[in-house]
Order: structure tokens, then sequence, then C-alpha cells
């Protein structure tokens, strides 16, 4: 089984904690969803935000998926002029046997325009 990082990221209408739960947690079950993973998988997960978002922690709503026993850190995105803003990141670690390749990284909506690259 080999270590893998898998990326994603939401744009926030509004920073509220209600809204912030569920974009947050539709971006972690897509995750999951397209690398067929369970919690089980999972190693950590870091989130950022950016510095316009303070309602809630992201790393809240992973809690109130049943992700109870990963570890969770949320930390500030670097504050730059013309950023996309209201914007919620996710690095998890895995275990898989996905080929990096193989990997789904996850941009939803407006987020999608960070990576055009590689958003699915």
């Amino acid at each position: 089984m080999a270590v893998r990082a898998v990326r994603g990221a939401v744009q926030l209408e509004r920073d509220e904690a209600g809204h912030m739960d569920q974009q947050v947690s539709e971006l972690l079950t897509a995750i999951l969803e397209r690398n067929g993973l369970t919690s089980d998988d999972l190693i950590s997960i870091w989130f950022t935000a950016t510095p316009d978002l303070h309602s809630d922690f992201p790393a809240a709503a992973a809690r109130k998926l049943g992700i109870v026993d990963v570890p969770l850190i949320c930390a500030q995105e670097l504050d730059i002029e013309g950023a996309l803003p209201r914007v919620v990141r996710v690095l998890a670690h895995i275990e898989s046997e996905l080929p990096k390749s193989g990997i789904a990284h996850v941009y939803l909506g407006a987020a999608a325009a960070l990576r055009k690259d590689i958003a699915q």
C-alpha cells in the first residue's frame, strides 16, 4: 500500500458556518468517492482557508462526516492580492493502491479555476 496525496478545493458563496459545513462536506465526500476511499484509508488532512473566512473551522465538517480518528489541521492561506476569495483547500494523505496518475483531485465550482490542469 502506497502513501498518496489528494488535493481539492471549493469556493464558498458566503462566510457562514452552515454553508462552510455543507460545502466542505461535499468536497470531502467527492474526494472519497472519486478515489474509492473510506475514512480508514485516510492518514491525515490539512485544510487551509483564505483570510476572509472566519465562521468555522473547515475540519469541523470532517468530524461531522464521521472522520473522527484521523489527524486534522486547519491553517490560513496566504493573503495574496487578486487571489480567489472564500476558498477552502484540502490536502489529504491517504493509503492507496492507485498510482499517482490515478488520483482524482477534486476542485468544485469556481475553485476549478485554481487548477484547470487537474480539476475534475
